[in-house]
């Protein structure tokens, strides 16, 4: 089956979390392949907007600012009418939601794209049945088979973001501004996890893991994290002495990306930014407790993936209400172990 349908302007509904956007950027990539001259354009929630910035794939980046303009049924139907006023030839639906497939229906665009998923069947043209061998795939191969089950073909599952020259040059005027030795190895850690709990390794193992890098002549670690993972950023670096710096709240998405791209290595827990450290190919250690790795890890071949199978899981769970074996498990020699290992061939 092949997907015949012309377009002069796409409309692509984002996903809402910073690793599903990452791991969506090899469908974006099939759909630019499979409308070469059109205008595409995606519509993002603000918070995983800046992601797409300086992709070439993409013509323009439309906020969906549902707690601003778009809030409640009244802002809905505002966001509808400016969609209906760019005359978008073809809609998809990467978010599985109802609301998604809604507001490409609302918006009046005649080839509607999605998952039959969520109630959401009579909402679009274009429905891809999710058998339960698709529900078991990696997210990547999850949203290119959206796209296979219409006709349109993947261009492979790589995944790079792309950073500006600006936004490169002020990382490392940052660099200097910190006092990080100019040519000296550079680390950074991830300790935070959104969605609960159950996916951070214990605070007491960053901390003794910071100590053995640094004591092993790292310049620098660098505690990456949100604004509410600024306590344990902060505990963390003062925990960890001289040469640990805690980031946690003090910069943007694209400025978090901007270090990482400097960092020689990242070690982390399942979360948005080790995605993003994978379309940097900067080289990483992730640690996976309660989820599926099989589905959301890395897609890098620089990264290490840490996990200790136990009898309970993955439970997919926010909080573990046990024992949270699945994380004490690993050691801090074994992820002192693979770091190493690919910090070696960073080495002056």
């Amino acid at each position: 089956m092949s997907f015949s349908v012309r377009a002069e302007r796409v409309l692509i509904r984002s996903a809402n979390w910073v690793g599903d956007v990452v791991m969506s950027l090899p469908a974006i990539r099939a759909i630019r392949a499979q409308f070469p001259h059109a205008e595409l354009v995606v519509l993002a929630k603000p918070w995983v907007a800046d992601l797409y910035r300086h992709n070439p794939e993409i013509d323009e980046i439309m906020l969906y600012d549902r707690d601003g303009k778009h809030a409640g049924i009244a802002g809905l139907m505002r966001l509808c009418a400016e969609l209906r006023a760019r005359r978008f030839d073809v809609g998809v639906s990467i978010q599985n939601a109802f609301e998604a497939a809604l507001i490409l229906w609302l918006s009046r665009i005649p080839v509607r794209i999605g998952y039959a998923a969520d109630g959401r069947s009579l909402l679009l043209t274009h429905r891809v049945i999710r058998t339960p061998s698709i529900r078991q795939l990696h997210q990547v191969d999850y949203y290119l088979k959206l796209l296979e089950g219409v006709g349109i073909p993947p261009c492979g599952r790589d995944i790079r973001l792309v950073l500006s020259e600006a936004e490169r040059r002020w990382a490392k005027e940052q660099l200097v501004q910190w006092g990080v030795p100019e040519g000296g190895l550079r680390c950074g850690i991830n300790p935070g996890a959104a969605f609960g709990t159950a996916k951070r390794w214990p605070p007491d193992r960053w901390i003794a893991l910071c100590k053995r890098l640094l004591a092993e002549g790292i310049g620098a670690v660098f505690v990456f994290g949100s604004p509410s993972e600024t306590d344990l950023g902060q505990s963390i670096a003062a925990a960890a002495g001289d040469g640990c710096i805690s980031l946690c709240g003090k910069t943007d998405l694209r400025q978090a990306m901007a270090l990482i791209s400097e960092c020689n290595l990242l070690v982390t827990n399942d979360s948005g930014l080790m995605h993003v450290a994978a379309g940097l190919d900067v080289p990483l250690v992730a640690i996976f407790g309660p989820t599926r790795h099989d589905q959301t890890s890395p897609v890098s071949a620089k990264a290490r993936l840490i996990r200790v199978p136990v009898a309970c899981g993955p439970c997919m769970k926010p909080h573990c209400p046990t024992d949270h074996r699945c994380m004490t498990a690993i050691t801090v020699e074994h992820v002192w172990r693979e770091a190493m290992a690919l910090l070696e061939g960073a080495r002056p």
